[in-house]
């Protein structure tokens, strides 16, 4: 594992993230995200974006792509309720040889690599926690951790954004950090061609016809103010094929699967109700 040392303090660094994501969609979003972290004068300073959006609708996978695009590394921090500031900074961890040794957390290997952090589900955590991420992301951009006794200065490479959950909230965002995750970008449910292009993407095995049974699901639900996302309709996909092949209802021939048509709306009616539940059922066509 790479190491630094700061302040005379080492610090063993996180691995990044390797996700080989493409954004399908909604390209004016993407290009929002990315627009948020362009420097336009040398003394400009980048933004730290909210992605909000129902649980599924691909906020990370957002972050992902734009840190692709860019070429720089992902780290990614999955916040939760119990979320502790030295976990999002430095941890203090009995190495095999007894001693203590000081771990980064995603963020700060972010902020010493130049690479993009993604706090991911944000409103999970705390104002505790919240607070010592407060210096990062204003016009001072370093943190500060009490337990390995160091500063840290973010590189100038450094990106973050957060991703939180419009439906979830477990924690009220204090306004201090609101009025520092700015702007807002809300990713909605994508229409029934990008959500066909997203579906093909992800299962570019999976039959056309199943994918369109799936998609006319979704929209329908999407209609209805349901809370499915395009996340499901990839599983309910997945358990329809794996059901199909276990029963025999689907012959795989090559890279390509045959589909028995007649049993298709059973392995639909049971893929949706496996993944989502029996009140789901209503919305299948």
């Amino acid at each position: 594992m790479k190491t630094v040392v700061i302040d005379g303090v080492t610090v063993q660094l996180a691995s990044p993230d390797l996700i080989d994501q493409n954004w399908v969609g909604n390209m004016d979003v993407l290009n929002q995200l990315m627009a948020c972290w362009v420097l336009v004068h040398p003394s400009d300073l980048p933004l730290n974006p909210r992605l909000i959006g129902r649980p599924g609708v691909g906020k990370t996978t957002l972050a992902c792509a734009a840190a692709r695009v860019l070429d720089k590394p992902t780290y990614i921090f999955q916040a939760t309720m119990d979320t502790r500031p030295e976990d999002l900074l430095i941890t203090p961890v009995i190495s095999e040889s007894g001693k203590i040794k000081y771990v980064a957390s995603a963020i700060v290997t972010a902020m010493l690599e130049g690479g993009i952090a993604i706090l991911d589900e944000g409103n999970r955590m705390g104002e505790k926690s919240w607070a010592s991420l407060a210096p990062l992301l204003d016009h001072r951009r370093y943190i500060e951790s009490i337990v390995a006794g160091i500063k840290i200065k973010a590189s100038p490479e450094f990106r973050f954004c957060a991703t939180m959950n419009e439906d979830a909230s477990t924690y009220e965002i204090p306004e201090y950090i609101q009025s520092r995750l700015q702007p807002q970008i809300y990713i909605d449910f994508a229409d029934a061609d990008e959500e066909l292009e997203i579906l093909r993407a992800n299962l570019p095995f999976a039959p056309r016809e199943i994918l369109n049974y799936v998609v006319s699901f979704l929209q329908k639900a999407h209609s209805a103010d349901e809370p499915f996302s395009v996340r499901d309709g990839i599983n309910i996909t997945r358990l329809v094929l794996k059901l199909g092949v276990s029963r025999e209802f689907i012959q795989r021939e090559g890279e390509s699967f045959t589909v028995d048509e007649k049993r298709l709306r059973e392995l639909l009616h049971d893929a949706v109700m496996g993944i989502l539940g029996d009140d789901a059922l209503r919305y299948l066509a």
